[in-house]
């Protein structure tokens, strides 16, 4: 067992993760900055933001392993990077292994690149990529003491295309993964299989990969 602290677990990404690290046995505690409509039986909620980690108390010591799954989004929309900063330089030297929730714009569409980001991208979902790329920027030139890994997930992925679990997932690396019909999608359900199988089984220290079926 496992003890996994979710940060912006109560959103889309985050409760997806809180919900299949419960259902391992692992021990769930969820930060959020407003209490949730309906808990996650098995997780301990904690209220507070990571831009207050000292308003946090002890939540991350003892931890295996915290994942940020913050969205630039509302009050968070400039913040998520001095947010992951400070979590970053928190557990930097402690064996808490940090994971990032990413974005598809970053990942690439082909061995050595160009990045989806750069193919004819929608303008309204830039400054989440953006985001998302300067985020993994920042996990790279981290010290080396940091344990990290960064997840990007499929082009479609998100509340509006749900979609279900199906138990697997296909690791493309650095590459976007697409199925036969050149479809780039995963589950929330099946994302969280991924994350979680990355934190009980390390294969990308200090980098990062996609997901999708």
């Amino acid at each position: 067992m496992s003890r996994i602290v979710v940060i912006g677990g109560t959103g889309y990404a985050g409760s997806h993760i809180a919900r299949e690290s419960v259902s391992r046995g692992h021990e769930v505690t969820v930060i959020s900055r407003s209490t949730p409509d309906a808990r996650l039986d098995g997780a301990r909620y904690v209220q507070g933001s990571v831009l207050d980690l000292d308003g946090l108390g002890d939540v991350f010591d003892g931890a295996d392993a915290g994942v940020s799954a913050l969205s630039p989004r509302g009050d968070m929309e400039n913040a998520v990077l001095p947010a992951l900063r400070a979590l970053a330089d928190k557990l930097t030297g402690t064996p808490t292994r940090l994971g990032v929730v990413g974005g598809a714009g970053g990942s690439l569409v082909a061995p050595g690149g160009p990045r989806l980001f750069d193919q004819d991208f929608p303008e309204e979902y830039k400054h989440e990529a953006q985001v998302g790329i300067d985020s993994l920027e920042l996990l790279q030139g981290t010290d080396e003491s940091l344990d990290w890994f960064f997840i990007h997930p499929a082009e479609v992925f998100g509340p509006w295309a749900e979609g279900e679990r199906t138990g697997s997932y296909r690791d493309g690396g650095d590459v976007l993964v697409r199925d036969a019909d050149g479809t780039s999608t995963i589950s929330g359900a099946d994302f969280a299989i991924a994350v979680v199988d990355e934190i009980e089984q390390p294969k990308h220290r200090r980098g990062r990969f996609t997901v999708g079926y």
